[in-house]
């Protein structure tokens, strides 16, 4: 007779938490592998740093931003089969346009060569297509706006308990992965004024390898032209004055800056991790396009201008280096995200898809240890029936 408390049981109900890229990945990557998903966002809807803005503009135009992140390269080949697929989906194309870094000293266009080097590719039409895409896939039941404000073990039932940020129950689960950053950081605290979700002391280790996870805070300008203010397209660049500017074209609409994250953490400094009132973000969409037409540039004056803020969309550093994601076997918990890995899409992807296979692979363990134990007590079975939560 089977003994149900010999191991864990098999992952068979997950909750993600988080339908940025690497929560959509992961949520997808689960799915394929027979695993139930329960993906919760806060927002709206999936996308996070590659979320699609929509704005109106005064005399009634609708327009479309990628204010996030407007393109994203591959060099993982596991990253690179992934991409294969979803362009054969339709969700992405190959953006071949020229890239090159703004000398501000030189007032000049450098380093064509060096920043065309890997392809680039963006969301068709956005860049939250593939997320959008991806948490709707069968297998997924996908809740947006839904803020989980607990994630408790419960250790006589080897399961873990959701809540949401009001106490209303969602549900019970065999595993959990956390593609957000909030569930187990103090800014949490400070937005809410209530303790983050996931308490990292009960699990052994984990506090000491996340901690706060340090992040740059910054700022992106939407603008919209009559015509494009540009002949090149530019990528991210780190100019010598130590300013950025990240401008691109977003399908020829507009043209996005980010300053020095000195600049952002003293907006933040001033106004707190709230949401700024239009006030200030026009404000700072001012000042922001000033400093576009600082460098010089012939810059016609755009019909659309405005501000927003990434508070802590952007990791400092990795977190799980070589691991990809963080995992702890016992409690089935994984935390993945592009702090886990390296500050951009393809680290999103990448830790994303790693905890899934972890996942997976844990479940692939418990089956063969299950039947192996099966068989020791004398009984052989075509299928194993475990005793799990009902889907």
């Amino acid at each position: 007779m089977f003994d149900e408390h010999i191991m864990n049981p098999i992952a068979t109900k997950v909750a993600v938490v988080g339908a940025g890229i690497s929560g959509a990945v992961c949520a997808s990557n689960l799915a394929k592998n027979g695993i139930a998903v329960s993906l919760f966002e806060s927002a709206r809807g999936p996308g996070g740093r590659m979320s699609r803005r929509r704005e109106i503009a005064e005399d009634g135009r609708e327009l479309y931003f990628d204010h996030g992140a407007p393109y994203f390269s591959a060099t993982n080949t596991d990253v690179e089969e992934m991409i294969r697929v979803w362009e054969s989906r339709g969700l992405v194309a190959e953006w071949k346009q020229n890239f090159g870094s703004f000398d501000f000293i030189t007032k000049k266009f450098v380093n064509f060569d060096k920043e065309g080097l890997n392809k680039k590719y963006v969301g068709i039409p956005g860049m939250n297509t593939i997320c959008r895409a991806l948490c709707h896939e069968p297998g997924i039941e996908s809740k947006f706006g839904v803020m989980v404000g607990t994630i408790e073990w419960l250790e006589n039932k080897d399961l873990w308990s959701l809540k949401d940020k009001d106490g209303h129950d969602l549900g019970q689960f065999n595993g959990v992965v956390t593609s957000d950053k909030s569930t187990f950081s103090q800014r949490f605290t400070q937005v809410t004024g209530k303790p983050p979700p996931l308490d990292l002391n009960m699990i052994p280790g984990f506090a000491d390898i996340i901690k706060d996870v340090a992040v740059r805070p910054c700022f992106a300008l939407m603008v919209a032209f009559e015509n494009p203010c540009l002949q090149y397209h530019l990528k991210a660049s780190h100019l010598r004055i130590q300013k950025y500017l990240a401008g691109h074209s977003v399908r020829a609409v507009s043209q996005d800056v980010q300053p020095p994250e000195q600049y952002a953490e003293n907006i933040i400094t001033k106004s707190g991790l709230q949401k700024p009132s239009n006030a200030a973000l026009t404000e700072i969409a001012e000042e922001l396009f000033q400093e576009f037409q600082r460098t010089g540039l012939d810059i016609s004056q755009p019909f659309f201008k405005k501000a927003h803020r990434w508070g802590s969309a952007f990791p400092v550093t990795s977190t799980a280096k070589n691991e990809k994601c963080i995992w702890d076997g016992k409690k089935l918990l994984a935390i993945c995200g592009d702090f886990c890995v390296s500050p951009n899409v393809e680290g999103a992807i990448l830790s994303g898809f790693t905890a899934a296979s972890t996942f997976s692979e844990a479940k692939l363990v418990s089956r063969q240890k299950m039947r192996k134990v099966n068989m020791c007590n004398g009984m052989q079975y075509d299928k194993v029936v475990i005793p799990l939560l009902s889907v």
